[in-house]
């Protein structure tokens, strides 16, 4: 329940079925009208409250079944709107086709989905081309340790 950070990547011009790398690209858009000025007003139009819709590709429930379950067997799935918070929607490259990201945003946020209304948004299209969460809550991975040093840990640690 807490709140996320997220980095990453959106692919202008394009769009997937799963609004990310998971299904190929299905269409291609044109990006002649959109400047790095749009690209940034418009990533400051989605912060604040919104509604969105989670993709049919993902885990929400609808009548006791995952939607991907459903999405994947090609049957129509209606998943109502919720809302989300956008609390920042950093830029840190704007371009076409790629944009870099940073976004914080209240549980429940779907990225890929927040890139496809972004394209849309855009008039154009845009999916979800890579991502890494940064932070939950108050864990930030810039304070979390390697691999290495959690087996360090657990091979210092005393046998039962």
């Amino acid at each position: 329940g807490l709140d996320k950070e997220y980095t990453g990547t959106f692919f202008i011009g394009g769009t997937t079925p799963s609004y990310d790398l998971e299904t190929e690209a299905n269409y291609e858009f044109d990006t002649s009208h959109i400047s790095e000025e749009l690209i940034r007003e418009t990533a400051k139009s989605f912060e604040g409250k919104i509604k969105q819709v989670p993709p049919v590709y993902s885990a929400v429930k609808i009548n006791g079944k995952r939607a991907y379950l459903s999405a994947r067997k090609k049957e129509s799935v209606d998943i109502p709107a919720r809302e989300v918070f956008i609390h920042e929607f950093e830029l840190m490259e704007a371009g076409v086709p790629e944009t870099k990201f940073r976004i914080s945003c209240s549980k429940g946020t779907y990225i890929r989905t927040l890139a496809n209304d972004f394209g849309k948004a855009l008039k154009s299209g845009a999916y979800l081309q890579s991502l890494r969460r940064t932070r939950i809550g108050e864990y930030h991975v810039d304070n979390a340790i390697s691999i290495q040093e959690f087996e360090g840990f657990l091979n210092r640690l005393p046998e039962k």
